[in-house]
């Protein structure tokens, strides 16, 4: 390609981001930054630097569903390591568009469907690797969405993110406590889900913000092992056994 040439393509670029605007990725196509001023720095990038140790070099052709992948930052990621199916899903469209323009200029083959957490039983399979990335704290109801990636789709690992307020430790709880017992409830970092009624940092999708004791006590809880937590957010779990009291409602 010629000087001339790559001026004009790199135009065209610039142009068709500036269409594709605004973005929350901060994408690198063609040399052209998506989002060069996001108000979190070089995101998701420098998050991804911090635990992309934690996964395979190599991932062999393996499946990768990406829930909530918005313009497929983590879908090319997953693709470069050598994955085999990439799906990512978002209920916005507008991400979509950005993702499927992302990945054909980077020349990456994945698979994109709109739909919600609360959807993933249309899939009809389990992928090797589902990622769960930054959209815990947008749902009205996140357990159940933990609950439904494990009933439906994952197979082996979940690689979990996401926003957490409040202390950073765990405590050493009781499996049960009497009625009359309040102290436990008192400390600091006792699970929490802090709900947010209107917004937060501008977002009316924030709804619950947890803890870390509440981030690690709804993943055991919706079924899955913590194997690691290679970032302060980031987790990675294996698919385990759930176990209820009583018969769990249908999902």
């Amino acid at each position: 390609m010629k000087l001339n040439e790559r001026s004009d393509a790199t135009v065209d670029i610039r142009r068709r981001i500036a269409e594709l605007g605004p973005w929350f990725h901060n994408l690198r196509i063609q040399g052209v930054e998506t989002a060069p001023d996001h108000f979190l720095g070089d995101y998701p990038a420098f998050k991804w630097a911090r635990f992309a140790h934690a996964l395979p070099q190599d991932l062999e052709g393996r499946s990768v569903l990406d829930i909530g992948c918005n313009a497929g930052f983590y879908l090319i990621e997953m693709k470069k390591r050598n994955a085999g199916r990439v799906v990512g899903i978002d209920a916005d469209p507008h991400y979509l568009e950005q993702a499927a323009f992302a990945a054909e200029q980077t020349g990456v083959d994945v698979e994109l469907r709109q739909m919600s957490v609360y959807e993933v039983g249309q899939l009809g399979q389990r992928f090797d690797i589902v990622l769960f990335m930054g959209v815990f704290y947008h749902l009205r109801h996140p357990l159940l969405a933990l609950d439904l990636i494990h009933e439906h789709v994952a197979g082996d690992m979940l690689v979990f993110q996401s926003l957490m307020r409040g202390w950073d430790t765990v405590p050493d709880l009781a499996d049960d406590y009497p009625f009359a017992e309040w102290d436990a409830f008192e400390r600091p970092d006792y699970p929490k889900l802090f709900f947010v009624e209107e917004r937060y940092s501008g977002d009316p999708t924030n709804w619950f913000i947890p803890n870390r004791a509440a981030v690690e006590a709804m993943l055991r809880s919706a079924g899955f092992v913590i194997t690691d937590r290679p970032e302060p957010e980031v987790y990675l779990c294996r698919r385990g056994q759930r176990h209820y009291a009583a018969e769990p409602p249908p999902l």
